[in-house]
């Protein structure tokens, strides 16, 4: 639990939590839930940690129907890892069923990481804003997830980007929607394909970033944002309905774009799958240095 993280004095850790790569906190006041990853053994996109953010999703939406108990307006994914939000696919797991030609194992995979990313695109279908804080490194799946939020808010020395080109595939799991949603298509595109870093100031000169915050006042801003927003709720939320029903990203289509990065996964050679081996190495030790 980050120190700085104490705007009330509300703050309570959710219960149930028996997660082991998510951990849960709930700020009464604001009716906020965080929820933070700290992925094993290295910063991705782990099924372990899937499946727990799919249950956490399931829980809120839980509370929130009961006629008991707390209720939830506002969740902010962030994370609990030093210098990386989350660096994407675990493609150590990619790199394995590939080699096997195991078609059916890279679906069940792609599956969970849309199921995950689509109850954040559509706030979990309930009156919720969904925001992302990013502290560290978003890359790939990472800078999705971060995407597929509300709300985008990056600390300035936060970088993100999609290096998937660099062995010959592309970022399946909602890029391409979301910043075309945001930026335009020729833009996502450009994006896509050049594999570059961005900095958190440039994505938000872009308007891929809606808040750009100085280093260390991340959780500091995502409390001003729901200030803001609880001031003028109605207008905040009507709107979001508007950009639901004029930009919809849809499950069908996000697992339509999975398929085609399945088929393409199972394409790559022995030269692609080295690189993704290195990417791998650095991954483990990004995480190893951030311990």
């Amino acid at each position: 639990m980050k120190s700085m993280l104490q705007p009330s004095a509300q703050l309570t850790e959710y219960k149930p939590s028996s997660y082991n790569q998510l951990g849960t906190f709930y700020d009464e006041r604001y009716q906020l839930m965080w929820y933070f990853m700290h992925a094993s053994p290295r910063p991705c996109f782990t099924p372990l940690l899937l499946n727990e953010i799919r249950h956490f999703h399931g829980t809120v939406v839980s509370q929130n129907r009961s006629s008991e108990g707390r209720k939830i307006y506002y969740i902010a994914l962030a994370s609990d890892v030093p210098g990386v939000f989350n660096l994407g696919g675990d493609l150590n797991l990619f790199r394995t069923l590939i080699q096997s030609k195991d078609r059916n194992g890279l679906l069940r995979y792609t599956t969970s990481c849309i199921e995950a990313l689509h109850a954040n695109i559509c706030h979990l279908n309930q009156d919720i804003t969904t925001i992302s804080l990013v502290q560290g490194d978003a890359l790939g799946g990472g800078f999705e997830s971060a995407l597929s939020s509300n709300v985008l808010i990056a600390e300035r020395s936060a970088k993100m980007g999609m290096p998937e080109i660099l062995f010959n595939l592309f970022p399946g799991m909602g890029a391409y929607n979301l910043l075309s949603r945001k930026v335009g298509v020729a833009s996502a595109e450009r994006m896509i394909l050049s594999g570059r870093i961005y900095t958190a100031e440039e994505l938000y000169d872009m308007g891929v970033v809606d808040i750009l915050a100085e280093d260390n006042h991340g959780e500091r801003a995502v409390y001003d944002y729901i200030q803001k927003e609880n001031r003028a709720k109605n207008g905040y939320r009507a709107l979001r309905k508007v950009k639901d029903l004029c930009s919809p990203i849809t499950y069908e289509e996000l697992i339509k774009v999975g398929e085609i990065w399945v088929d393409a996964a199972l394409q790559l050679g022995a030269r692609d799958l080295r690189m993704m081996e290195r990417l791998v190495a650095r991954q483990s030790a990004k995480h190893q240095g951030a311990a």
